[in-house]
Protein backbone atom coordinates (compact mmCIF):
# COMPACT_ATOMS: atom_id res chain seq x y z
CA UNK A 1 0.00 0.00 0.00
CA UNK A 2 1.32 3.46 -1.13
CA UNK A 3 0.92 6.29 1.55
CA UNK A 4 0.45 9.35 0.50
CA UNK A 5 1.38 12.26 3.74
CA UNK A 6 2.36 15.72 3.43
CA UNK A 7 4.29 16.97 7.01
CA UNK A 8 2.98 19.68 8.59
CA UNK A 9 6.05 22.17 9.02
CA UNK A 10 5.82 25.72 10.68
CA UNK A 11 8.31 28.18 9.25
CA UNK A 12 8.96 31.50 10.50
CA UNK A 13 7.99 34.52 8.52
CA UNK A 14 6.41 33.38 4.94
CA UNK A 15 5.17 29.93 4.18
CA UNK A 16 6.92 27.19 2.31
CA UNK A 17 4.89 26.58 -0.88
CA UNK A 18 3.11 22.93 -0.53
CA UNK A 19 4.40 22.03 -4.05
CA UNK A 20 8.24 22.05 -2.10
CA UNK A 21 7.24 18.91 0.16
CA UNK A 22 7.18 15.26 -1.33
CA UNK A 23 4.54 12.84 -0.47
CA UNK A 24 6.60 10.28 1.46
CA UNK A 25 5.64 6.89 0.03
CA UNK A 26 7.64 3.49 -1.50
CA UNK A 27 8.75 3.29 -5.18
CA UNK A 28 11.01 1.09 -7.13
CA UNK A 29 14.61 2.19 -8.83
CA UNK A 30 15.50 1.18 -12.72
CA UNK A 31 17.33 -2.25 -10.57
CA UNK A 32 13.82 -2.86 -8.53
CA UNK A 33 15.12 -1.98 -5.23
CA UNK A 34 12.84 -0.05 -2.86
CA UNK A 35 13.13 3.55 -2.72
CA UNK A 36 11.18 5.82 -0.95
CA UNK A 37 9.82 8.87 -2.42
CA UNK A 38 12.00 11.27 -0.19
CA UNK A 39 14.90 9.24 -1.46
CA UNK A 40 14.30 9.80 -5.46
CA UNK A 41 13.84 13.73 -4.35
CA UNK A 42 16.44 14.18 -2.78
CA UNK A 43 18.76 11.74 -5.19
CA UNK A 44 16.72 14.03 -7.80
CA UNK A 45 18.47 18.10 -5.79
CA UNK A 46 21.62 16.10 -6.04
CA UNK A 47 21.77 15.54 -9.52
CA UNK A 48 20.23 18.93 -10.51
CA UNK A 49 23.14 20.38 -7.84
CA UNK A 50 25.86 18.56 -9.54
CA UNK A 51 24.51 19.94 -13.08
CA UNK A 52 24.47 23.84 -11.85
CA UNK A 53 27.72 23.28 -10.24
CA UNK A 54 29.32 21.58 -13.45
CA UNK A 55 27.59 24.66 -15.97
CA UNK A 56 29.23 27.57 -13.24
CA UNK A 57 32.68 25.46 -14.00
CA UNK A 58 32.13 25.69 -17.53
CA UNK A 59 31.27 29.18 -17.60
CA UNK A 60 34.48 30.44 -15.59
CA UNK A 61 36.50 30.70 -18.01
CA UNK A 62 34.48 33.39 -19.96
CA UNK A 63 34.75 35.45 -16.55
CA UNK A 64 38.03 37.66 -16.00
CA UNK A 65 39.83 35.90 -13.30
CA UNK A 66 40.85 38.14 -10.31
CA UNK A 67 44.69 37.75 -9.48
CA UNK A 68 45.59 37.01 -6.11
CA UNK A 69 48.37 39.98 -6.11
CA UNK A 70 51.27 39.92 -2.89
CA UNK A 71 50.97 43.66 -2.34
CA UNK A 72 52.40 45.98 0.08
CA UNK A 73 51.48 50.06 0.97
CA UNK A 74 55.02 52.21 3.02
CA UNK A 75 53.87 55.20 4.88
CA UNK A 76 56.99 56.21 4.42
CA UNK A 77 56.99 59.36 3.14
CA UNK A 78 60.09 59.72 1.67
CA UNK A 79 59.54 56.95 -0.25
CA UNK A 80 56.83 58.79 -2.30
CA UNK A 81 57.53 60.68 -6.02
CA UNK A 82 57.07 63.94 -5.60
CA UNK A 83 54.52 65.40 -8.39
CA UNK A 84 50.74 66.07 -8.64
CA UNK A 85 48.41 63.03 -8.39
CA UNK A 86 44.36 62.85 -9.24
CA UNK A 87 41.65 61.89 -7.30
CA UNK A 88 40.63 58.16 -8.31
CA UNK A 89 37.52 58.15 -9.68
CA UNK A 90 36.65 54.89 -9.21
CA UNK A 91 38.09 54.78 -5.22
CA UNK A 92 36.62 57.32 -3.37
CA UNK A 93 33.88 57.75 -1.32
CA UNK A 94 32.98 61.69 0.51
CA UNK A 95 29.87 61.60 3.17
CA UNK A 96 28.23 63.92 5.56
CA UNK A 97 25.93 63.00 8.09
CA UNK A 98 23.50 64.96 10.15
CA UNK A 99 21.57 64.42 13.47
CA UNK A 100 17.88 63.28 12.37
CA UNK A 101 15.19 64.36 14.82
CA UNK A 102 17.70 62.86 17.42
CA UNK A 103 17.41 59.36 16.55
CA UNK A 104 20.30 58.63 14.99
CA UNK A 105 22.80 60.29 11.98
CA UNK A 106 21.49 60.29 8.91
CA UNK A 107 24.18 59.60 5.59
CA UNK A 108 24.18 61.51 2.41
CA UNK A 109 27.03 60.32 -0.19
CA UNK A 110 28.44 62.14 -2.48
CA UNK A 111 28.34 60.49 -6.44
CA UNK A 112 31.18 62.64 -8.35
CA UNK A 113 34.01 64.56 -7.49
CA UNK A 114 37.46 65.69 -8.43
CA UNK A 115 40.52 66.23 -7.25
CA UNK A 116 44.13 66.88 -6.98
CA UNK A 117 47.09 66.36 -4.58
CA UNK A 118 50.42 68.21 -4.88
CA UNK A 119 52.72 65.98 -3.42
CA UNK A 120 56.15 67.94 -2.62
CA UNK A 121 59.67 67.37 -1.27
CA UNK A 122 58.93 67.36 2.98
CA UNK A 123 55.82 65.15 2.53
CA UNK A 124 52.35 65.65 4.04
CA UNK A 125 53.51 69.07 5.64
CA UNK A 126 54.57 70.58 2.49
CA UNK A 127 52.00 68.95 0.19
CA UNK A 128 48.08 70.62 -0.40
CA UNK A 129 44.99 68.97 -1.82
CA UNK A 130 42.24 70.60 -4.04
CA UNK A 131 38.89 68.86 -3.93
CA UNK A 132 35.61 69.93 -5.67
CA UNK A 133 32.40 68.14 -5.49
CA UNK A 134 29.39 68.12 -7.23
CA UNK A 135 26.96 69.27 -5.13
CA UNK A 136 24.18 68.29 -7.44
CA UNK A 137 25.56 64.43 -7.11
CA UNK A 138 24.10 64.32 -3.69
CA UNK A 139 22.66 60.93 -3.45
CA UNK A 140 20.80 60.52 0.19
CA UNK A 141 18.41 57.51 -1.31
CA UNK A 142 15.21 59.10 -0.74
CA UNK A 143 14.52 61.45 -4.72
CA UNK A 144 11.88 63.67 -2.72
CA UNK A 145 14.98 64.59 -0.21
CA UNK A 146 17.60 64.61 -2.80
CA UNK A 147 15.48 67.46 -4.72
CA UNK A 148 15.06 68.87 -1.23
CA UNK A 149 18.88 69.22 -0.78
CA UNK A 150 19.69 70.45 -3.99
CA UNK A 151 17.23 73.21 -3.70
CA UNK A 152 17.60 76.50 -2.62
CA UNK A 153 16.98 75.97 0.91
CA UNK A 154 20.33 73.89 0.80
CA UNK A 155 23.11 73.65 -1.54
CA UNK A 156 21.21 75.37 -4.35
CA UNK A 157 23.06 73.45 -6.67
CA UNK A 158 21.60 75.16 -9.73
CA UNK A 159 23.40 78.06 -8.67
CA UNK A 160 26.10 76.60 -6.74
CA UNK A 161 27.30 73.94 -8.57
CA UNK A 162 30.70 73.39 -6.36
CA UNK A 163 31.46 72.40 -2.68
CA UNK A 164 35.25 72.78 -2.68
CA UNK A 165 37.91 71.78 0.12
CA UNK A 166 41.22 73.46 -0.33
CA UNK A 167 43.59 71.83 2.11
CA UNK A 168 46.64 74.22 2.73
CA UNK A 169 48.88 72.65 6.02
CA UNK A 170 49.07 69.22 7.63
CA UNK A 171 50.39 69.17 10.97
CA UNK A 172 51.50 65.59 12.47
CA UNK A 173 49.88 64.24 15.55
CA UNK A 174 51.45 60.45 15.33
CA UNK A 175 53.29 58.17 13.15
CA UNK A 176 51.08 58.86 9.49
CA UNK A 177 48.51 60.80 11.32
CA UNK A 178 47.50 64.58 11.54
CA UNK A 179 45.13 67.25 11.18
CA UNK A 180 44.63 69.00 8.15
CA UNK A 181 44.26 72.83 7.88
CA UNK A 182 41.74 74.11 4.71
CA UNK A 183 39.28 75.93 3.61
CA UNK A 184 35.59 74.35 2.76
CA UNK A 185 33.19 76.46 0.53
CA UNK A 186 29.90 75.91 0.24
CA UNK A 187 27.64 78.34 -1.77
CA UNK A 188 28.99 81.63 -1.53
CA UNK A 189 30.54 80.84 2.36
CA UNK A 190 34.36 80.06 3.33
CA UNK A 191 34.88 78.89 6.54
CA UNK A 192 38.02 76.92 8.24
CA UNK A 193 37.64 73.82 8.69
CA UNK A 194 40.01 70.50 9.94
CA UNK A 195 39.96 67.09 9.23
CA UNK A 196 41.99 64.22 11.05
CA UNK A 197 43.68 62.48 8.32
CA UNK A 198 45.18 59.19 8.38
CA UNK A 199 47.86 58.34 5.57
CA UNK A 200 47.47 54.80 4.67
CA UNK A 201 50.41 54.67 2.57
CA UNK A 202 51.85 54.63 -1.03
CA UNK A 203 52.77 51.76 -3.58
CA UNK A 204 52.56 51.14 -6.68
CA UNK A 205 49.39 49.76 -7.64
CA UNK A 206 49.46 46.18 -8.98
CA UNK A 207 46.42 46.43 -11.13
CA UNK A 208 47.53 49.56 -12.75
CA UNK A 209 51.01 50.35 -12.57
CA UNK A 210 50.11 53.51 -11.08
CA UNK A 211 52.23 55.45 -8.14
CA UNK A 212 49.05 55.51 -5.68
CA UNK A 213 48.27 57.17 -2.13
CA UNK A 214 45.81 56.25 0.52
CA UNK A 215 44.02 58.90 2.83
CA UNK A 216 41.13 58.13 5.06
CA UNK A 217 39.54 61.52 6.95
CA UNK A 218 36.74 62.61 9.01
CA UNK A 219 36.08 66.25 10.52
CA UNK A 220 32.97 68.19 11.57
CA UNK A 221 31.47 71.52 10.48
CA UNK A 222 28.58 73.86 11.55
CA UNK A 223 26.25 74.13 8.62
CA UNK A 224 24.74 76.80 10.22
CA UNK A 225 28.14 78.79 9.77
CA UNK A 226 27.36 78.45 6.05
CA UNK A 227 24.21 79.64 6.01
CA UNK A 228 22.52 76.09 6.10
CA UNK A 229 20.16 76.57 8.90
CA UNK A 230 16.65 74.88 7.07
CA UNK A 231 14.63 72.22 9.16
CA UNK A 232 16.90 73.30 12.33
CA UNK A 233 16.62 71.38 15.12
CA UNK A 234 14.71 68.35 13.16
CA UNK A 235 17.92 68.38 11.58
CA UNK A 236 21.54 68.74 13.52
CA UNK A 237 23.44 71.32 12.49
CA UNK A 238 27.02 69.72 13.21
CA UNK A 239 27.63 68.09 9.71
CA UNK A 240 30.65 64.91 9.89
CA UNK A 241 32.06 64.45 7.02
CA UNK A 242 33.86 61.00 6.02
CA UNK A 243 36.24 60.72 3.52
CA UNK A 244 38.33 57.80 1.86
CA UNK A 245 40.51 58.61 -1.14
CA UNK A 246 42.86 57.16 -3.53
CA UNK A 247 45.51 59.61 -5.47
CA UNK A 248 47.32 58.18 -8.62
CA UNK A 249 50.20 59.26 -10.62
CA UNK A 250 49.78 57.42 -14.00
CA UNK A 251 52.50 55.48 -14.91
CA UNK A 252 55.16 56.75 -17.84
CA UNK A 253 54.63 55.15 -20.89
CA UNK A 254 57.47 53.40 -22.11
CA UNK A 255 58.13 54.17 -25.68
CA UNK A 256 58.48 51.00 -27.88
CA UNK A 257 61.33 50.24 -29.76
CA UNK A 258 61.58 51.52 -33.18
CA UNK A 259 62.25 48.36 -35.85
Amino acid sequence: MRLSYRPKVRFHGSRAPRSAWPAIGNDEDEEGNEVTTIERWLMHRAVWGAAAIAMGAVALPACTPLRVVSHTVSVDEAHVPVGEYALDAEHWSITFDVEHLKYSRFVMRFNRARGTLQWKPGGLEASSVDVAIDAASVDTKVPLLDKMVKGPDMFDAATFPTIRFVGKHFVPTGPARGKLEGDLTIRTVTRPIELDVAFNGYGRNPLTHADTLGFSAHGTFSRAQFGLASWYPAVGNDVQVRVEAEFERPAPVTPSNPE
